[in-house]
């Protein structure tokens, strides 16, 4: 069983030496020949090769070793010792499993169409776009115990809500004042927050969470409630499951996915089910 290592920024060499040892993997420099890759890093790691690994159609295995490893925790594997696992259920039985990935379609900053893109778990418009980009300025080790969550407020008080018009499945719709439109394959981003606590990886769906304008105290108080899906009792917020999305606003705003940068909006999304196989734990 030969495998190919895709490395994260920082440090990861004690995670992968752990897994070498646990494991007794043959390494292979040739992607093209392995027989699984195997992720050390974050959700920017696996977003920036989601491409690839469809292209290669080989399983993939990711081994949390990033600042935010939300994808990671979906699949049950929250350290080396659960990869570890993985890859035993993966030789001993071939156990894999098939999950969705969501797509993205949308503009660059220069008005250039870009070629579709996948990620893993969700794409937003608004606030925490600005979050986001303020976290990626932060360093890893702050990024990894909470950069989000300390980048947050500020942007609390500075963002102000966006005109949003967003369509689901076609359906018409009206600008509206919006905080945030997040779309999601999986139910948590930013290191834990269950922006989209019902999410499945592979129901063919994906789930939409509208927070509209709101005043700064009450922002304030919803925030902390994401981490365990509270924010779904606030009437300011709509939640619904859809297989579409179009969201448009009146200038072009970032669009951010997987905490990574990746077009502007106007901006389609659609969900592409079970693209991609993965090793589990169980």
């Amino acid at each position: 069983m030969r495998a190919a290592a895709i490395l994260g920024p920082g440090n990861v060499a004690k995670s992968m030496l752990a897994f070498q040892r646990a494991t007794k993997v043959q390494w292979t420099s040739l992607i093209e020949q392995a027989d699984v890759i195997v992720v050390f890093g974050g959700d920017g790691t696996v977003h920036r090769h989601l491409s690839t690994f469809i292209d290669m159609d080989v399983p993939v295995l990711v081994v949390p070793c990033g600042s935010g490893n939300d994808f990671a925790r979906a699949l049950n594997i929250r350290n080396v010792r659960d990869a570890i696992r993985a890859w035993r259920n993966f030789v001993d039985h071939g156990s894999i499993r098939g999950i969705d990935l969501g797509m993205i379609r949308g503009d660059t900053s220069d008005g250039v169409s870009c070629a579709q893109r996948y990620f893993g778990c969700v794409a937003g418009v608004g606030i925490d776009t600005a979050i986001a980009r303020q976290a990626n300025t932060l360093p890893k080790w702050l990024r990894a115990h909470g950069g989000y969550a300390l980048s947050a407020p500020r942007e609390f008080f500075r963002f102000a809500p966006l005109p949003m018009k967003i369509s689901c499945n076609g359906t018409a719709a009206a600008f509206c004042p919006t905080i945030l439109a997040a779309v999601a394959n999986a139910p948590a981003y930013g290191g834990g927050m269950q922006i989209a606590p019902r999410a499945k990886l592979d129901d063919a769906m994906l789930d939409l969470c509208i927070v509209k304008a709101m005043d700064v105290f009450k922002l304030f108080c919803l925030f902390p409630t994401v981490y365990f899906g509270g924010h779904l009792g606030f009437r300011e917020v709509e939640y619904q499951q859809t297989s579409a999305v179009k969201i448009e606003t009146e200038l072009p705003f970032d669009v951010y996915a997987d905490g990574e940068y990746v077009c502007q909006t106007p901006v389609e999304f659609g969900v592409a089910p079970r693209a991609l196989n993965v090793l589990v734990p169980d």
